[in-house]
């Protein structure tokens, strides 16, 4: 990359009390307790520009978005009931449907890795899921709680075919967005001091 291949300076980062709160609170929402209201079209287009600021290592942006309303996520949902029979536990996969259909809006990320690029197409599926991530830091920013979800039918064949995922195509991740009545209850979370090592 070359200074002709950059656009103006952006500012250097500053400290946020904001954003450290946000990172220290973040926690999945419920996908089936999401509910109205969901943010609005301009407000999904901010979510995805906020989404696509992430690192892609060199500006490939190996993945795109389907955005999903009720509409199409409830024909979706009795499509995959048809599939769910077929499961190695068909009433569990027939279960976890709701959490395709309570949500305001999907977005359904899909990694697109573009073969033979000398980036590595296992750091083309990493940029993926960074999208997805800052997908559900963009809605918090905009006062919105988020799920990120994937199951049974992020990767069987017959389903991925119904949201035409290509075949060298991964689904990174469905983001159901909406709002809470209820604030998430806490869960456990790591011990660092026994994932983590200091080398001098």
């Amino acid at each position: 990359m070359t200074d002709a291949d950059l656009g103006s300076a952006l500012p250097l980062p500053t400290a946020s009390a904001e954003l450290q709160h946000r990172l220290a609170t973040r926690r999945s929402a419920p996908a089936q307790a999401l509910t109205e209201p969901g943010p609005s079209k301009a407000e999904i287009e901010r979510i995805l520009e906020l989404g696509a600021r992430t690192p892609d290592h060199g500006k490939l942006f190996p993945w795109r978005f389907v955005v999903m309303g009720p509409q199409s996520r409830a024909r979706l949902a009795e499509d995959l009931a048809v599939l769910a029979k077929h499961q190695p536990d068909p009433g569990k996969a027939d279960k976890v449907l709701s959490k395709l259909t309570a949500a305001p809006v999907t977005i359904l990320v899909v990694s697109t890795p573009i073969a033979g690029h000398k980036v590595p197409k296992w750091e083309q599926r990493l940029s993926a899921g960074a999208v997805c991530m800052n997908i559900e830091h963009a809605a918090a920013a905009l006062g919105y709680a988020s799920s990120w979800i994937t199951d049974w039918y992020s990767y069987d064949r017959k389903a991925l075919a119904m949201y035409e995922v290509g075949e060298d195509e991964r689904v990174a991740g469905f983001i159901h967005i909406g709002s809470l009545a209820e604030a998430p209850l806490e869960r456990p979370r790591p011990d660092l001091a026994g994932l983590t090592t200091y080398r001098p």
